[in-house]
């Protein structure tokens, strides 16, 4: 399915897509960041929020880049981009930061992924392309273990293809794990009921979303 003919709107960019979910992530939350526009986020929390960020290779009160352009080659993120330590920060070895991954102790798991099914499925780590390189990292492990899993993508490939799809063909990362969708048209929730529309674009119709996904779509805009 190819999505084509959807009418002129304006896409949010990647930095805006980072806001979005940033104004949707509660206070004392702890929050691990993927690769690529996850770790916009850091940028971008709101002033008034308490939030933890973690990242899988061994920081816990992760802050954003440094604003003085003075950059520790030890302090990176998920995206090798360099990070600071916020107050009461602390570093940990692997195992520590796996254990805090697989144990529940994280909140929300924001990531990107290839393609999102109806039901929650989440392919992120191989697309089977011959120049591609698998990469899972440590994706497993957190979708199984946080209490909330989100996604960050664009709503269609740049083919024109669905993202969000009726049933996963890439190799999957975890089944049912998904609880909302953010992409650069819409943020959309996986409930037992289906996917539940929460907020559009503007200049963006309903009609019009439902022809860019491959899966059902119910509106129930907040």
């Amino acid at each position: 399915m190819t999505a084509t003919n959807v009418g002129t709107f304006k896409r949010l960019s990647r930095a805006e897509i980072a806001a979005k979910v940033a104004s949707d992530i509660p206070d004392g939350s702890y929050v691990n960041l993927g690769i690529g526009i996850p770790t916009l986020i850091s940028k971008c929390l709101p002033k008034d929020r308490d939030v933890i960020l973690h990242s899988e290779n061994g920081i816990l009160g992760m802050g954003p880049g440094p604003e003085d352009g003075t950059v520790d080659p030890s302090l990176l993120n998920a995206s090798k981009e360099p990070v600071t330590l916020l107050p009461g920060a602390s570093i940990t070895d692997h195992t520590t930061s796996f254990a805090m991954m697989r144990g529940g102790h994280i909140d929300v798991s924001v990531l990107g992924a290839f393609q999102v099914s109806h039901e929650g499925d989440l392919a992120n780590w191989d697309t089977g392309a011959a120049d591609g390189i698998p990469a899972v990292g440590g994706a497993m492990d957190l979708v199984a273990g946080a209490k909330q899993v989100y996604v960050v993508m664009e709503h269609v490939t740049k083919q024109g293809a669905p993202k969000i799809v009726a049933a996963c063909t890439y190799p999957l990362t975890g089944a049912g794990v998904v609880d909302r969708i953010y992409t650069d048209c819409a943020v959309i929730d996986v409930t037992p009921a289906g996917l539940v529309v929460r907020w559009m674009c503007d200049g963006l119709t309903f009609a019009q979303l439902r022809k860019m996904t491959g899966a059902p779509l119910r509106l129930g805009l907040d």
